[in-house]
């Protein structure tokens, strides 16, 4: 496993690899709050079957400098990081918030990513009914700047959020606060018993909120809002999971991403949730990489 920070245009983004350089390679992108911890409980899977995985913190998030975040704009920066590991030929994978992210570097690097893996992966929420009905007040406001004025929205994110936000803050250093039953309790009540998942989500949660709560509105700002980039731009065959009792990502959304999208393939996994890679990792590394 090996750790770096690579510069693109004066900003600090910190990467981690883990497997060797020659192997088939998975750019991951990680949830919301997310950081590039994400995936380390697959580290030793990852590099029993010869597949190398680089994942990197967003802007704001664990070590990377802060900046405005765009769906288009992370397409940008792995395209910095995927040229500094020289990497000709890649797969991207996208878990929860991070999805629409792996999209549009497929949507923006087509001649490079050959394969796309989402898991409970959001859609544009002004575009799908199903989702749209679940916006609040604070939700519709924001959204009402956007594209015009993405500062304004991710303020009015933020602030509307400020309570739950603070919270999420203020546990983020103690790993028996409730923080993972708020977010998973409801969809994967089996899976977070699991001590080991409970470390892997408290460790890169921690790492996430280094910088304060500041990104988690940024990145509502780029996916919940209208997407800068076409569904129809995205070559590459798409595998998308979702859980049947995701309350985070409904299966819903799956189904209108793969209506849409020139090459998609959809599985729905009944009595879970939306920690699905936790469960099927192994398969998801082969349907990506073919190891």
């Amino acid at each position: 496993m090996t750790e770096f920070t690579v510069d693109v245009g004066g900003r600090g983004v910190r990467a981690r690899t883990v497997g060797e350089a020659s192997a088939p390679t998975i750019v991951h992108f990680h949830g919301t709050p997310g950081s590039r911890l994400e995936l380390t409980f697959g580290d030793e899977m990852s590099r029993q079957r010869g597949v190398r995985v680089v994942s990197f913190d967003r802007p704001g998030y664990g070590l990377s400098d802060p900046a405005p975040i765009g769906l288009s704009a992370v397409a940008r920066d792995a395209e910095a990081l995927a040229d500094h590991l020289d990497l000709d030929r890649f797969a991207v994978f996208g878990w929860s918030g991070g999805g629409p992210f792996a999209l549009a570097t497929a949507a923006a690097l087509p001649a490079r990513v050959r394969r796309v893996g989402l898991s409970g992966c959001p859609g544009p929420a002004l575009e799908i009914p199903s989702v749209r009905e679940q916006l609040n007040d604070n939700d519709i406001q924001a959204l009402s700047h956007l594209p015009g004025d993405p500062g304004r929205a991710a303020q009015i994110f933020l602030d509307g959020n400020r309570e739950l936000l603070d919270a999420m803050v203020s546990v983020r250093t103690d790993p028996d606060a409730p923080w993972v039953e708020w977010m998973w309790g409801a969809s994967d009540p089996a899976v977070i018993t699991e001590a080991p998942v409970r470390r892997a989500l408290f460790e890169s949660f921690a790492e996430a909120m280094k910088q304060g709560p500041d990104s988690i509105a940024w990145d509502n700002v780029a996916f919940v809002g209208p997407w800068d980039f076409r569904l129809s731009e995205v070559s590459a065959p798409v595998h998308l999971w979702y859980g049947a009792d995701d309350t985070t990502a409904i299966p819903a959304v799956g189904e209108w991403l793969a209506g849409r999208l020139p090459d998609a393939e959809l599985s729905v996994y009944p009595g879970e949730g939306h920690l699905v890679p936790f469960r099927h990792w192994a398969a998801m590394l082969s349907t990506l990489t073919g190891r």
